[in-house]
C-alpha cells in the first residue's frame, strides 16, 4: 500500500510538526494520527497504529537523546518509568486490535479537560522541581504511572508524552522541562514495546513509516533544543496551547462535529 508522492510528502509535514510537538511536551500521535488515516483510507487500524510508532521512535529517539545530554535527568526516576512504561505498553498493544478506538476518546477528553484546567490555574506548577515524594514512593508512583500510560500507549497512543509529563509534574513535582526529557525516553519505551507486537504481525507499512520517521527525527530534534533553550516556562506555555488544541480536536470527534 503505497500513497502517493504528494499524500507521502504531507504526511511527512504531519510528521514533522507532531516530532516538534512530541518533543515539547507529547501528544504528537493526535497529529501523526488522523493525518495517516486521511492519507492512507484503505489501511487496517492495526496497520496505522503500527506505521505511527515507527514513526515515532525515530522522533523519541533523537528527542531522547538530545534531552539526556542537556538536561542529565535522573536515572533513579528515568529508568523505572522506562521499564514499566515498556511493559504496558506491550500489553496494550497485545490488546489494541480487540478494543474499540471509540471507547478512548470521551475518556482522554475528560482527562485532558482535568490536565488542562489544573496546569491553567496553577501557574507556579511546574516552574521548578520540588519533588512530592523520595525512596521507594517515589519509584512506585513513576513505575504505577509508566505502566498505565504505556497501556495506554500500546493500545491507542494519543496524548501519551502529554500525559507522561503531567504524571510527572502534577504527581511527582518535576519541572516542566525536566518532566518532558523524562517523558520522551518513556514515550521511546513505549514505541519500542508497541513495534516489538506489531512488526511480528506484519502491521507496518515500512515505506511510509520510515519517511514520516526521518521528518519526525527532524521534528523531535528541533523540538528538544527549542524546549532546553527556552526553559520550563515555555514548555508549561506550550503544554497548554497544545492541550488545548488536543481539547478541540477530540471533543469535537465526540460531538460529531467532524470525523
Amino acid at each position: 500500500m503505497d500513497p502517493s508522492l504528494t499524500v507521502l510528502a504531507l504526511l511527512a509535514l504531519a510528521a514533522l510538526f507532531a516530532g516538534f510537538v512530541d518533543a515539547v511536551v507529547g501528544g504528537g500521535g493526535l497529529v501523526q494520527l488522523p493525518a495517516l488515516v486521511l492519507g492512507l483510507p484503505g489501511a487496517s487500524p492495526v496497520q496505522v497504529l503500527a506505521t505511527n510508532k515507527l514513526a515515532s521512535i525515530c522522533g523519541t529517539s533523537v528527542s531522547s537523546v538530545t534531552y539526556y545530554r542537556r538536561v542529565r535527568p535522573h536515572a533513579g526516576t528515568f529508568l523505572p518509568l522506562m521499564g514499566f512504561a515498556f511493559l504496558g505498553s506491550l500489553l496494550g498493544a497485545l490488546l489494541a486490535s480487540r478494543i474499540p478506538s471509540e471507547a478512548f476518546a470521551p475518556i482522554v477528553l475528560f482527562v485532558l479537560v482535568l490536565v488542562g484546567t489544573y496546569v491553567l490555574f496553577k501557574p507556579d506548577l511546574g516552574d521548578v522541581t520540588k519533588l512530592r515524594f523520595a525512596g521507594r514512593r517515589h519509584t512506585a508512583i513513576a513505575m504505577a504511572a509508566g505502566f498505565v500510560i504505556g497501556a495506554y500507549d500500546g493500545a491507542l497512543g494519543p496524548g501519551t508524552g502529554s500525559f507522561f509529563v503531567f504524571s510527572l509534574v502534577g504527581f511527582l513535582g518535576y519541572s516542566f522541562l525536566e518532566a518532558s526529557a523524562k517523558a520522551r525516553m518513556a514515550n521511546w519505551a513505549t514505541n519500542l514495546a508497541a513495534l516489538c507486537i506489531f512488526i511480528p504481525q506484519d502491521a507496518v507499512l515500512w515505506k511510509t513509516g520510515l519517511v514520516m520517521g526521518v521528518a519526525n527525527l527532524v521534528g523531535g530534534y528541533l523540538g528538544a533544543r527549542t524546549a532546553v533553550a527556552r526553559g520550563a516556562k515555555f514548555v508549561r506555555v506550550f503544554f497548554i496551547v497544545v492541550v488545548s488544541g488536543f481539547i478541540v480536536r477530540i471533543g469535537g470527534e465526540v460531538v460529531g462535529l467532524w470525523g
